[in-house]
């Protein structure tokens, strides 16, 4: 036995302990790129911070009620369910692979009716039996068990990543339909008092009308600008009632069943610091796509080493015990048979087609690399973006206010002139419809401000621990 294995055992060995190379991460990547390491070059300008990102960074707005929303979407919502069964069928495959390290067992067993023709013999014949146990194991000379199982392992922590980027994504979508509602609900509120107001001055048009000044038109026209802004607000009820729909389906709810707790609500949630981004290193540690799209050139770095690994025969122990014959002769010793020795496959004639496998997979391993590199990219693309949109939003919301500060005092002092006979009907018109535009369009921004730092949230890759 020995001087049969010493031979075979070498054979194994004769290219490498192991097929295929090792795996190590990107060294000459864009994620190594000086510049992608670095402070993000749209977030200066005081709005946001180089602090680190909390895990549950919307802890950062103090609002209870969102805390709960995101903890709720984070223990039920499908989508996760879908990530977490999809990292339970990872792990069943690696557990598969490692079991090529234990001993594989078999037990057969068969009976047969048989007369062989011309021995005379009557009905029904030779009743005969086939009973055995065998098992082998796998030296694993080449590696293939061994690259088979770093495969799967790669393969359950990009499930694991995977299911790290739903929770981002579940994280952002809450709280942004969170910020719909609650968007919707202020600007109702602020267009509301734009129509009081405007309710105000078409009432006293009226009484100015039944005392003889003015005419018939101006009435008719506040009555109007009333009708014109009062037509929003439909819009805003709508916007408010499909983020309590799209919250509960977050929630793994029927949208009938959305949470009532949330739907008055009217303040937007503020944050009380500046906006902590981290740098370039920080998103490509944390963002978990980035993690997949690494993992994914481990596994299938292994999986090369697998192809590999055919180049060389595969040898294993095998042995077996069995008993087999006539039915009358059961017990007999003539029945026991049993075998022990060395097992060898090698698919030798058909190199051409081993290689054309390890082609594929290096192929594939270069295909990986290309992606990560892209994963890397659009991720800092996404952090630029939303930073470069928050700040200009920002600066557009400014001016919104300012314009709603100066529209509100030209349409207090239209009004008072109006009143005491100084000013003409069409000016105090004009101002309350410029009042009204202002006022519609600094709520927006406000609002806006509020999506783009969820953006930003999600693009930095935060909602996992």
């Amino acid at each position: 036995m020995r001087k049969l294995l010493a031979p075979l055992a070498a054979l194994g060995l004769a290219g490498c302990a192991t097929a295929g190379p090792d795996y190590h991460a990107p060294e000459r990547s864009a994620a190594t790129a000086p510049a992608a390491q670095g402070a993000f070059h749209a977030g200066e300008g005081g709005m946001t911070s180089h602090a680190p990102l909390p895990d549950r960074w919307w802890r950062l707005y103090d609002d209870p009620k969102l805390d709960a929303l995101v903890e709720q979407a984070l223990a039920a919502n499908a989508d996760l369910r879908v990530a977490d069964a999809n990292l339970t069928r990872a792990q069943a495959v690696l557990r598969e692979a490692q079991a090529g390290r234990t001993i594989g067992t078999s037990v057969e067993g068969g009976a047969s009716l048989s007369r062989p023709s011309g021995t005379g013999e009557s009905l029904p014949g030779v009743v005969g039996y086939d009973l055995g146990l065998s098992a082998s194991y796998t030296l694993d000379l080449n590696g293939q068990v061994r690259r088979a199982i770093e495969a799967s392992s790669a393969d359950v922590e990009a499930s694991v990543a995977a299911r790290d980027t739903v929770r981002t994504s579940i994280a952002a979508a809450v709280a942004q339909a969170y910020a719909q509602v609650c968007a919707a609900n202020y600007s109702l509120g602020v267009n509301r008092q734009v129509v009081a107001l405007q309710r105000d001055t078409a009432d006293a048009t009226r009484r100015l009308f039944r005392g003889g000044r003015g005419t018939a038109f101006d009435v008719s026209r506040a009555e109007a600008a009333v009708e014109s802004s009062a037509a929003a607000l439909p819009a805003f009820e709508a916007q408010r009632q499909n983020g309590l729909y799209l919250l509960a389906t977050l929630l793994g709810r029927p949208p009938a069943d959305y949470p009532a707790e949330v739907e008055g609500c009217a303040a937007l949630p503020v944050l009380g610091q500046p906006l902590p981004t981290g740098d370039g290193a920080a998103l490509i540690r944390r963002r978990p796509d980035i993690r997949q799209a690494e993992r994914a050139i481990a596994g299938d770095t292994a999986r090369l080493g697998v192809a590999m690994a055919d180049l060389y025969p595969h040898i294993s122990i095998g042995g077996s015990l069995g008993l087999s014959g006539p039915l009358k002769d059961l017990g007999g010793g003539t029945s026991f048979g049993m075998s022990l020795g060395p097992l060898l496959s090698w698919s030798f004639p058909n190199r051409p087609v081993v290689r054309a496998r390890i082609d594929q997979a290096d192929a594939q391993v270069k295909a990986d690399l290309a992606r990560f590199d892209g994963t890397v990219l659009e991720a800092l693309r996404q952090a630029e973006s939303a930073l470069e949109t928050y700040r200009r939003d920002a600066e557009r919301a400014a001016a919104l206010d300012a314009a709603r500060d100066s529209a509100a005092v030209s349409a207090g002092q239209a009004q008072r002139l109006f009143r005491f006979g100084r000013g003409d009907f069409l000016s105090l018109l004009d101002a309350q419809r410029s009042l009204a535009g202002a006022e519609a369009a600094a709520a927006a921004a406000r609002s806006q401000l509020l999506l783009d730092q969820v953006a930003i949230f999600l693009a930095l890759g935060g909602g996992w621990e």
